[in-house]
């Protein structure tokens, strides 16, 4: 039996475990290469226009819970792990489907920390074709169109001046019309769909700031209308959603599963998914099922013996990208959080210019958007029942002004009218939200953490205290927004506050570290073995747990031109923005 079920098995040249940035270019590059003989393998589900959660029962189901089964395929994968939370996405598109947009390189100086092959002279062409096909441009100018002005961005701006520290507005990943997109100077109006430069419809963003909790227009440029349309439309990429990896094992010349081969004939690839458990042979793996999933699978692989020769670092150098969230709350200045994409505005804080060092406090501040329900959710919080007695002379008072305004109406013009919109207006005009602000900060932390196996569960060992230097800095510029802003109360996000104490990381980075030596790292950095897992050949990494160190920026340019990198060497194919 075991005979004929692998005589049926189909033999790919090529086999990409996951959907995100890494994924999707290698997907779209491989599949170039070998139209129909690639699979792409994704444990999350499609999720086309319109089908992003928003009601509270969908939220409740928008949580990766396995032990549910396919009710459990949520979009928002949260661990919790030691000092360090980790939230990532489970979908067609990988992090792409929840990312805030910004595409950022690596600083030189970071990069010149990474190995000798990879630098900022290696990456610059690979950043550059990234930056092209993930329409990377900054917001259209506010006097074009009303809607484009975004409060919030004044605002940072106005503060890096105060602070004296650089401002650049961000580059985002975001449609505002194949025009702009392709280098033009007129948008789209927003809200109009047309087809991208890749064969997608998408709709001019309409500034509602939802990005982050998925796109329900197709404004945000998300993997699956532009890596992984292509991949799929053009070059037949076999892609299988819902599908979840669980075992990686070399074969021999005869095809049969021999964990003591080095790659060489290839590798038998297991997934579970809507069919049950099945497997496959391919001449080549390429494992982008983002830092958690690749370090978790390979590091399965080799407790089961399937993988052994994987090096002793595998799992060593995880960060958080010094990730940290805070707020400023009541300030004086309307800015308006859920107007505009997320992120509009940085702040360099030593670590975009050139002066930084290794070892300085470097980190950028971002500005924020939240979507509207958010909003209205924290406005029904502050209604709550404790409360009532602080608003209880306020709501005598609207009722005194409506009954006077009551009897001018009516005495006064023969007429009553708007007693309701002067109860309404005093509800909802002292809106919070109008004047807070979500504050977001990443930087260069230690990069010292370890993830590993304990019994079946992935464990993550965070050293929160080494990188308390970074937090410290953070903290202190974002006191130094809230002042600015004059707001009544700054805090940090709530996992921080004891006895919890936790970081939560959106971004997580490492375990996988590109190296020249196997002793010093898991993935081969060198010209003929680029990508390539130490021990084995054609089993490749690319994604977020390559890089040796924090990137500090947005990883999602460097994780992208870092799999253009490596797949030029595969398909010997350069890379272009022609996908």
């Amino acid at each position: 039996m075991a005979q004929e079920t692998r005589a049926r098995e189909q033999r790919f040249e090529a086999v990409v475990i996951g959907s995100g940035f890494g994924g999707a270019v290698m997907a779209c590059r491989l599949g170039r290469k070998w139209p129909g003989r690639v699979l792409l393998l994704e444990r999350g589900r499609r999720y086309p226009r319109g089908s992003f959660p928003r009601t509270p029962y969908a939220l409740s189901r928008a949580l990766w819970n396995p032990t549910l089964g396919p009710e459990g395929r949520g979009l928002f994968d949260i661990r919790n792990f030691r000092r360090m939370d980790v939230v990532v996405a489970a979908g067609y598109g990988g992090g792409s489907l929840i990312y805030a947009n910004v595409f950022l390189p690596a600083p030189d100086w970071v990069l010149a920390q990474w190995p000798d092959g990879v630098r900022s002279a290696t990456l610059a062409p690979y950043y550059a074709v990234a930056r092209q096909v993930l329409g990377a441009r900054p917001l259209p100018p506010p006097d074009e169109h009303p809607v484009r002005l975004v409060r919030r961005q004044q605002l940072f701006a106005d503060f890096a001046r105060a602070e004296r520290r650089p401002t650049v507005a961000a580059d985002l990943m975001v449609f505002f019309g194949r025009a702009y997109a392709a280098g033009g100077t007129v948008p789209r109006a927003p809200g109009i769909t047309e087809v991208n430069a890749h064969g997608a419809p998408q709709t001019s963003c309409t500034y509602c700031g939802e990005c982050d909790v998925g796109c329900n227009i197709h404004a945000k440029n998300t993997l699956d209308l532009n890596y992984l349309w292509v991949a799929e439309h053009r070059y037949r990429v076999d892609m299988r959603t819902e599908s979840e990896v669980c075992g990686i094992v070399p074969v021999n010349a005869s095809g049969e599963s021999d964990p003591g081969a080095n790659g060489e004939h290839g590798y038998r690839v297991t997934w579970c998914g809507p069919e049950g458990c099945q497997s496959c042979l391919a001449n080549r793996v390429v494992v982008s099922a983002g830092t958690l999933g690749t370090v978790e699978l390979l590091l399965r692989a080799r407790q089961a013996g399937t993988l052994p020769r994987l090096s002793n670092r595998l799992g060593y150098g995880f960060s958080g990208n010094g990730d940290f969230i805070a707020a400023a709350l009541n300030g004086t200045r309307d800015v308006d959080p859920n107007h505009g994409p997320v992120i509009t505005q940085i702040v360099d804080y030593g670590l975009l210019k050139p002066s930084a060092t290794p070892g300085a406090d470097a980190f950028l501040l971002q500005d924020a958007a939240y979507p509207n329900f958010v909003t209205w959710y924290i406005e029904g919080l502050r209604w709550n029942p404790l409360g009532v007695w602080r608003r209880l002379g306020g709501a005598l008072a609207a009722g005194v002004r409506t009954f006077g305004h009551w009897l001018r109406s009516r005495w006064g013009r023969g007429r009553y009218a708007g007693s309701m919109a002067e109860v309404v207006r005093h509800a909802l005009q002292e809106d919070h939200s109008l004047r807070s602000h979500l504050i977001l900060s990443m930087g260069i932390d230690r990069a010292d953490g370890v993830i590993s196996l304990a019994g079946n569960a992935l464990r993550v060992e965070w050293p929160q205290r080494s990188s308390g230097f970074l937090y410290r800095a953070q903290r202190g510029a974002g006191r130094a927004l809230a002042r600015h802003m004059g707001a009544k109360r700054y805090v940090d996000m709530p996992t921080w506050y004891r006895p919890y104490r936790n970081n939560v990381a959106s971004h997580p980075l490492g375990g996988c570290a590109l190296a020249t030596r196997m002793e010093d790292g898991v993935v081969s950095a060198t010209t003929g073995t680029r990508g390539q897992c130490f021990g084995y050949t054609n089993l490749y990494v690319a994604d977020g747990s390559l890089c040796p160190t924090a990137v500090g920026a947005n990883p999602s340019a460097t994780i992208t031109a870092l799999a253009e990198w490596i797949a030029e060497e595969i398909t010997g194919h350069p890379a272009t923005v022609a996908l």
